[in-house]
């Protein structure tokens, strides 16, 4: 039996503990940042491929980047923390890491501009349109490149804790409960008390309304089907059509409550119910 992998386990263990999880997470971009910038200047030109005659190690070039790639890190670090704070805090959609990837691209052209503009004075150099464009383009493409790789497990991370570890905490007077989103089965209102079932029945009243609660979960997992109910994905046993195009929703046999033993879906959100369950 090998006991190679054992080994390096063991020395990651120990390389791990004994540095903070938050200077193991800066550690390892600066590896993903040195090793990025070694390929791109080393592909950059044909003498600086390792088997041309004239190789010469580019340490401008490589100093450079190394430069531009720590503004482009502290601009990216920064709008990830406010998007983190403001949506991936509640879940996490395509739409939004979009959002997030164009208005960094944006923030790092409003940077490149003025500051390659700024270097070719001191340089006494000048500046022409059509490299300048160029430029911005290719440094796009690699800040692309670059964010992806260093954010895609922050951004997965994020992804599962909001689908499956995450809770919310349900206050009901002098009493607080915390509950995980996948131990919810609905929220609902009746007598303006809003109660929290979770799936093996057990019921809580809160001291929510329907609105604040559905500011504060994840409507990947939960959809407000009418004024009186907010249903988890995963508590919808049965779904059937009825008159007028509405839908008629049957919850698990877990949840026995009288109240919400069928759940009517108007027309007018039919679409974006079985748009919500697919």
């Amino acid at each position: 039996m090998s006991i190679t992998q054992p080994i390096k386990n063991t020395l990651k263990t120990v390389w791990q503990t004994c540095i903070s999880n938050a200077a193991w997470r800066w550690f390892k971009k600066a590896i993903i940042l040195t090793t990025f910038s070694l390929v791109v200047n080393h592909l950059a030109t044909h003498d600086n491929f390792i088997d041309s005659e004239s190789y010469r190690f580019p340490i401008e070039g490589f100093l450079s980047t190394i430069v531009l790639f720590i503004l482009i890190g502290i601009i990216t670090n920064l709008n990830f923390k406010f998007y983190k704070k403001k949506y991936f805090s509640k879940k996490i959609e395509v739409s939004t890491i979009l959002w997030f990837m164009l208005s960094t691209l944006g923030y790092i052209t409003i940077m490149y501009i003025p500051v390659n503009i700024i270097l070719n004075i001191i340089t006494g150099g000048q500046t022409v349109f059509y490299y300048l464009l160029i430029g911005l383009v290719i440094t796009l493409l690699l800040s692309f490149i670059f964010i992806v790789i260093l954010y895609a497990q922050d951004l997965y991370s994020l992804y599962t804790l909001s689908i499956k570890d995450a809770e919310i905490t349900i206050e009901s007077g002098a009493k607080t409960t915390k509950l995980t989103y996948e131990n919810i089965a609905c929220f609902y209102s009746e007598n303006k008390i809003v109660y929290t079932i979770q799936k093996d029945g057990t019921t809580i009243n809160t001291d929510f309304t329907l609105n604040e609660l559905e500011e504060k979960i994840n409507d990947q997992l939960f959809f407000r089907a009418n004024r009186q109910i907010i249903i988890h994905k995963d508590a919808v046993d049965q779904i059937e059509k009825i008159e007028n195009g509405k839908l008629s929703i049957r919850l698990k046999a877990s949840i026995k409550n009288d109240a919400i033993a069928l759940i009517n879906i108007s027309r007018y959100k039919r679409k974006a119910f079985m748009s919500w369950i697919q």
